[in-house]
């Protein structure tokens, strides 16, 4: 039975310092420790996603690499030979504890396209809904560092509004976050419980990171930042501490809970998409007199519209910019590009708005890292 009522989905993210042994290699006893706890919590009837890193990690060495490469095309190769060793590894050990797992590799431009983001989404639904374990990677091997997620926190948090998760675990290398790095300052006190990222919060997380990982605590804080807009719960602690997993699902981990009270700017899923995945193909500047305060509320229409950048058709993702160049969020437009430019006030076909209220995401509706 269920022990946590109110959870019953749940995306674990695990890095590659979790995963690896001081070598840098893939460690067989984190794995089965891992495994052991993900089959822990299927027992008990959730439903789990895995977002696991390590896939370069578990293939340099039979690529020949002595240690673990920086290059591109190294670390590309390394991971099209470790993500089929991972994944065997994972198949077996949660074979011998009686479930399947199924392996999804994605680009960012499966979510930038509206149809194959609900198409993963569908996907991941039916997997998890049968009682597979998906476990996502993004295709380091086909990925350009201009369209990766960035890093699997972005990653896991991404997903995690893709199958409405009740909660996301982020395991890392630390216990939680700090108010400043324990690693420099032995007074760093470990915040327990956040509603809401504040600025002191952002400047705490720095940017520091494990030396084979890519995210370190500014990205985690990102991550967390997407999750609390999509009004999913998260918790942030330390990989391989025995139970973390179960007790972080029932309040009793020691780490960092983000929970915001506020649910009232919680994101949809279109307007998920919109914020985090969309990618948008050009910009409009919003005409100086135009009311910010009351975007979102009232009707944009082409006469609230100074310039326009970029080529874009009806249906795009624009950014939205006030007439001084700073951004005020993203939306999809009615019209394309040429339109907007050649806009006549007294044409039939102009008045209709140029982004409706369901189909706009902006600063002002929710804290969020808008086009992250």
């Amino acid at each position: 039975m269920n022990p946590a009522a109110d959870i019953k989905r749940v995306v674990i993210k695990v890095g590659s310092s979790s995963l690896t042994s001081l070598h840098g290699e893939i460690s067989r006893r984190k794995l089965e420790r891992l495994v052991d706890e993900v089959a822990q919590l299927k027992d008990l009837g959730y439903e789990v996603l895995l977002v696991s890193s390590g896939a370069v990690a578990a293939g340099y060495r039979k690529l020949g690499c002595i240690n673990r490469p920086t290059s591109l095309p190294e670390k590309q190769a390394a991971a099209s030979i470790g993500q089929g060793l991972l994944m065997e590894a994972y198949s077996e050990l949660l074979l011998s504890n009686g479930y399947v797992a199924s392996q999804i590799l994605i680009t960012r431009e499966d979510f930038s396209d509206e149809n194959r983001y609900n198409n993963a989404r569908n996907t991941a639904n039916v997997l998890l809904e049968r009682g597979i374990v998906p476990i996502v990677n993004e295709n380091d091997t086909v990925t350009v560092n201009r369209l990766k997620f960035g890093d699997n926190d972005t990653l896991s948090a991404k997903v995690a509004g893709l199958v409405d998760a009740d909660m996301l675990l982020i395991m890392s290398d630390i216990d939680g976050l700090y108010d400043a790095d324990p690693r420099k300052n032995p007074d760093a006190t470990l915040l327990k419980n956040v509603e809401a990222i504040t600025p002191e919060i952002e400047a705490a997380a720095g940017d520091s990171g494990s030396a084979v990982g890519t995210g370190g605590m500014k990205s985690k804080i990102d991550a967390v930042k997407i999750a609390m807009a999509s009004g999913i719960p998260a918790f942030l602690g330390k990989a391989g501490v025995p139970g973390i997993l179960l007790q972080a699902l029932e309040k009793q981990a020691v780490g960092t809970y983000f929970d915001s009270k506020d649910t009232s700017n919680n994101l949809n899923h279109k307007k998920q998409w919109i914020a985090f995945n969309s990618g948008p193909e050009g910009e409009v500047f919003l005409a100086e007199n135009a009311d910010i305060s009351m975007l979102g509320k009232q009707r944009l229409l082409p006469s609230n519209i100074n310039k326009v950048i970029g080529d874009f058709q009806e249906g795009s993702v624009v950014r939205i910019l006030d007439y001084k160049g700073k951004r005020i969020g993203l939306g999809v437009v009615n019209y394309s590009s040429d339109q907007l430019r050649e806009y006549d006030q007294s044409g039939p076909e102009y008045k209709m708005e140029v982004v409706k209220h369901d189909d706009l995401v902006c600063h002002l509706e929710a804290s969020i890292p808008v086009g992250i």
